[in-house]
């Protein structure tokens, strides 16, 4: 890219803390004052700004705008889950992609309390006391496999009841079209509470595909809920199906994706089909060196047809669990 010394117009100035009293004044003053991350901070913040107000200018019409969010399950085991909740409740997103731990820990924590703890606390000491820890979080297996197991286990007879009834059929044949999303929705209504993801996303019938269903302990319980009803299953290309119908033909594709791994990947794999993502935020906290996908910017996702050339888009490195309450803080008090 030529360079113009005359492009380099807008100096570096100062916080000026007598002024800034609130994360929205911050962040604006981030864009003249930060350098660096912060600078990227404040792009981040007008980049999911426009994409809110634009949701919501087409009525949330996944049809016209689909805005996509994407995270890891390790999130929802820390406060920063009431971001993802209040995103959702608000609408600022219509699709999620995200893993077997987010359904893990959000139910869990309906119904049972985590704790903070050290990093550096004795695991081996944790194990004896039957305490898990998931980097500074305590988690009680009483709080963990054991509250879901007890909530979940009645959830899916309902739901098996439910749906042979509906579908009028038996045997694998009532399961066919039925994937991760539905599952979503059918937990949301049966033990979702007002604090959790999945309530939001069923009462606002918001897609939370799942690709990898089985890697948790919601995998686990659906594995052993198999083997009681053997025709029972999770129709996972049934998700893929409704993933195909919303990308392919929508006029504008945006997302906030945090970290990597399959639920980034799902997010510009079925985006490529159309060209690639218009506007997109990545918050990561891994190097480029390595190729991984969660290191991978967003620059190089323009070569395998998965964002477009001219989409404005910024890659903010750091930790999510400190830059999403930021965020939150600013785009969730615009009304």
């Amino acid at each position: 890219m030529a360079i113009d010394p005359e492009q380099f117009d807008v100096p570096v100035v100062d916080y000026d803390f007598t002024a800034t009293t609130t994360p929205k004044g911050l962040i604006d003053q981030m864009a003249s004052a930060g350098g660096f991350t912060a600078t990227k901070l404040a792009m981040a913040r007008d980049i999911l700004r426009d994409m809110g107000e634009d949701l919501a200018g087409v009525n949330h019409d996944p049809t016209k705008m689909l805005n996509w969010l994407s995270f890891p399950a390790c999130l929802c085991a820390t406060g920063t889950r009431g971001f993802f909740v209040e995103a959702l409740r608000r609408k600022m997103f219509n699709v999620v992609s995200t893993t077997c731990g987010t359904l893990d820990h959000d139910i869990a924590r309906a119904h049972a309390a985590y704790y903070h703890g050290a990093f550096e606390l004795d695991d081996i000491e944790l194990g004896e006391h039957d305490l898990m820890r998931l980097g500074n979080v305590i988690v009680p297996t009483s709080s963990y496999g054991e509250i879901i197991e007890a909530v979940v286990m009645p959830a899916l007879e309902e739901i098996r009841k439910e749906r042979l009834e509906e579908t009028g059929l038996t045997g694998a044949d009532a399961w066919v079209g039925f994937g991760s999303i539905h599952l979503v929705w059918a937990l949301g209504e049966k033990i979702g509470t007002e604090d959790s993801l999945i309530h939001w996303a069923a009462k606002h019938r918001i897609p939370v595909c799942i690709p990898g269903i089985t890697d948790g302990s919601i995998g686990a319980q659906l594995f052993m809920f198999r083997q009681k009803y053997r025709d029972f299953h999770i129709d996972t290309l049934a998700d893929e199906q409704v993933m195909s119908d919303l990308t392919w033909d929508v006029e504008t594709s945006n997302a906030l994706m945090i970290g990597g791994g399959i639920s980034k990947h799902h997010v510009i794999w079925w985006n490529q089909y159309r060209g690639g993502l218009d506007a997109a935020v990545y918050v990561t906290t891994a190097p480029e060196h390595d190729g991984s996908l969660s290191g991978a910017r967003l620059r190089e996702a323009i070569s395998w047809g998965k964002m477009r050339p001219e989409a404005p888009n910024v890659c903010v490195e750091g930790d999510a669990s400190v830059l999403l309450p930021l965020l939150g803080a600013d785009l969730f008090t615009q009304g």
